[in-house]
C-alpha cells in the first residue's frame, strides 16, 4: 500500500511517499480503508517531536512510521473479539493511539471507532474525532451571558468552539492571527483580536479562557480571569504546562479562579455529540483544503505554520467527497 513515511524527526521535507506492506488487525482491531485523514497539532508535534511529550514512542527516532489520527473509510476487515462492525461499513474515529492515517489503510481499535453518518461525506467526518472533544469539553462551562474567550479559535478544534460557546449564549472573543479575524467573525465571534496587535490578557476580564496555544505565564493568564472563571489550556511546551499544573493550580486557590490543563476524554461518545449538531445544523464544518496523499508534507506545512482557516483534510482515495 502507499503510504506517506518518516524515520527521523525534523520539518515536512522529511516525510516521504513509499510502498509499504498493508497491516493486519488483531484482536479488537478494525483495518480501515482510509478515504480521509484530518491535520491535527498532535500530527505536527509528533513530526517535530515537540514539545517532549510528542516522542513518547521514541526518544531519538519516531516510534510510528506513518501519522496520522483523525480517519474515516471503509472497513476492510476485522480481528477476532471485534463485535460492532463488519466489512464495508462506514466509520470513522480518532486512532491517536495507533496513528497510520495518512495511507491507503490503518489499523484501529474498535473502541476508537464509529459508524459514520450517511449525511456526512468521508472528509466531513474526518474533521471530528480529535477537534470535536477538544471544543466541546473546553467550553462545557460556557452559559448565556458569560464572556469567553478562545486563542487559537481560527483552526480546527477553535472554529468548533466558537460556534459551541455562542450557541451556549455567550458573548465569545476569539483570537488568532489577523489573517484569520474575518473567519472567526463568520463563526459568530463576538469580537476578534489579532495576537500580534494585542495582548488579548489584558482586555478581560473573562468568565472562561480556553487555550488552544498555550505559552504564557500562569499570572497573565490569572490576570484574564474574573473572580471565579475558568482558565483552561489544551497542550503547549512542556514547561507552561507544568506551570500550569503547579503554581497555577496554587495561584487559582489563593485568588479564586481555577488555572488548569485540560484533560480531553477521547473516543466515539465525545465526538458523536458534535456530529449530531452538525447534522442538525447547528454547527457547520469548514474545510479549508483538501490535499491528496502525495501532498501530506505541504498540508502539514499549512496547517503547522497557522495558515488553516478550521481544518486541512488529505483525500487518501479521491473519494473524500462522498457519504
Amino acid at each position: 500500500m502507499r503510504a506517506v513515511v518518516y524515520d527521523e524527526y525534523g520539518p515536512p521535507d522529511v516525510l516521504r511517499v513509499e510502498e509499504i506492506p498493508k497491516p493486519a488487525p488483531g484482536p479488537g482491531q478494525v483495518l480501515v480503508e482510509v478515504a480521509a485523514t484530518s491535520v491535527n497539532l498532535s500530527d505536527w508535534e509528533a513530526l517535530h517531536g515537540t514539545p517532549a511529550y510528542a516522542r513518547f514512542g521514541g526518544l531519538r527516532r519516531p516510534g510510528r512510521q506513518v501519522l496520522g489520527s483523525d480517519i474515516a473509510g471503509w472497513v476492510e476487515s476485522v480481528g477476532s473479539d471485534v463485535t460492532r462492525f463488519r466489512p464495508g461499513d462506514a466509520v470513522y474515529g480518532d486512532n491517536l493511539a495507533l496513528m497510520g492515517g495518512f495511507a491507503q489503510y490503518a489499523v484501529a481499535a474498535e473502541s476508537a471507532l464509529a459508524h459514520k453518518p450517511a449525511a456526512l461525506t468521508f472528509a466531513q467526518a474526518s474533521t471530528l474525532p480529535q477537534a470535536g472533544p477538544i471544543a466541546i469539553q473546553g467550553t462545557a462551562a460556557a452559559g448565556p451571558g458569560q464572556r469567553v474567550l478562545i486563542n487559537g479559535a481560527g483552526g480546527g478544534s477553535g472554529s468548533f468552539a466558537i460556534q459551541l460557546a455562542r450557541n451556549a449564549g455567550a458573548h465569545v472573543t476569539g483570537v488568532d492571527n489577523a489573517g484569520k479575524l474575518d473567519h472567526m467573525r463568520s463563526l459568530g465571534a463576538d469580537r476578534v483580536i489579532g495576537y500580534r496587535s494585542e495582548d488579548y490578557t489584558r482586555t478581560g476580564p473573562y468568565d472562561l479562557v480556553l487555550d488552544l496555544v498555550a505559552h504564557r505565564s500562569v499570572f497573565a493568564y490569572r490576570r484574564a480571569l474574573a473572580p471565579g472563571g475558568r482558565y483552561l489550556c489544551v497542550g503547549g511546551p512542556v514547561r507552561t504546562l507544568l506551570e500550569i499544573l503547579t503554581v497555577g493550580t496554587v495561584t487559582g486557590l489563593l485568588t479564586g479562579r481555577r488555572i488548569q490543563v485540560l484533560a480531553v476524554r477521547l473516543g466515539p461518545k465525545h465526538f458523536e455529540p458534535l456530529a449530531d449538531q452538525c447534522l442538525a445544523g447547528q454547527v457547520d464544518i469548514h474545510i479549508d483544503r483538501t490535499y491528496p496523499l502525495d501532498e501530506v508534507p505541504q498540508a502539514l506545512a499549512f496547517h503547522g505554520e497557522g495558515h488553516a482557516l478550521g481544518k486541512v483534510v488529505v483525500d487518501i482515495a479521491g473519494r473524500a467527497r462522498e457519504g
